[in-house]
């Protein structure tokens, strides 16, 4: 056995070796965030699921074992009535089910360790269920631990991205936002966390410089950072990316908080005196971050064509 250097090996190692004890067509670790069920490792046989797959969470057999709607060890599936009324049986052949919760910080449920298959298991299959706990309860333990450790690493990052900045606001240049954001994807990927990017441009920077001169547009300019900055968490990231363009990356931001977000930066912005167009999107699992810039950035074109 050589030491795991981090979650994602251990887990990826915890799913091969579970398949190899127990057989099962597709070993899971998932992330619960909101209403989507993702898939962050697999270990699959014969279903094609891939990392980063999205279900809807209530449709799976997870959130009724979570609930107690059933057990956590399944050898007939069918016969559950709560799994056998899930949805998710209509998009996937399942006639046996292996599922444990895991928790995050707190004891707040992070997702889950899973395992399906598509023929009935013997029911000896139960006397399984405290190793699948035990392998679980570790998964959730160096999970626990490596999230801790997040903020730090984050700080760590932003400190080495100073020289990055935009001397004028203080934010992040074009430079530094592509590096944290790089980063951040790469943590989004490995732990399915949600995240919200909002696109901002100013709509009379242009009209200011030629009526009232370069110093009143840098003043604007400087008023609107001050915004972003305000609203931005210590997680988060906001940069200035052209000459009147700001960026936000909130980081384990869901879409009720993404739309509270984009409302306060507009009462923020009105109550500076500073006019903009604001767009945004949510992260997709599929897609990742740079999609949502692409989509945020859109959205913002259209407010600002209104």
């Amino acid at each position: 056995m050589t030491p795991f250097t981090d979650f994602d090996e251990a887990a990826r190692a915890a799913l091969k070796f579970l398949h190899k004890r127990l057989g099962f067509d597709l070993w899971m670790v998932t992330r619960a965030q909101g209403e989507d069920w993702i898939v962050l490792q697999t270990e699959d046989q014969r279903y094609g699921i891939q990392d980063g797959t999205v279900f809807r969470w209530a449709d799976t057999f997870c959130a009724r074992m979570v609930e107690g709607q059933g057990p956590r060890v399944a050898p007939r599936s069918m016969e559950v009535p709560a799994y056998a009324n899930a949805p998710i049986g209509r998009q996937l052949d399942i006639q046996a089910y292996i599922g444990v919760p895991l928790t995050g910080a707190g004891g707040a449920l992070f997702g889950t360790l899973c395992a399906i298959d598509s023929r009935p298991q013997p029911e000896s299959l139960v006397d399984e269920q405290a190793l699948v706990e035990l392998v679980g309860a570790l998964l959730s333990s160096l999970l626990r631990t490596e999230m801790q450790l997040m903020d730090e690493v984050r700080r760590a990052e932003r400190a080495q991205a100073d020289a990055l900045t935009d001397a004028l606001t203080g934010l992040y240049n074009r430079r530094g936002w592509a590096r944290l954001l790089e980063a951040e994807e790469n943590r989004c990927r490995r732990y399915g966390h949600s995240a919200c990017i909002v696109a901002v441009d100013l709509d009379n920077l242009k009209r200011v410089n030629d009526s009232h001169g370069h110093f009143a547009g840098d003043e604007l300019i400087a008023r609107a950072a001050g915004v972003l900055a305000s609203v931005a968490r210590a997680q988060d990231i906001a940069a200035r990316v052209g000459g009147d363009e700001f960026l936000l990356l909130a980081v384990e931001c869901d879409r009720p908080g993404a739309a509270t977000l984009a409302d306060r930066l507009r009462a923020d912005f009105a109550f500076a005196g500073v006019n903009a167009s604001i767009g945004y999107a949510l992260r997709d699992p599929a897609r990742g971050l740079t999609a949502a810039w692409d989509e945020a950035d859109k959205a913002m074109y259209v407010e600002k064509s209104r």
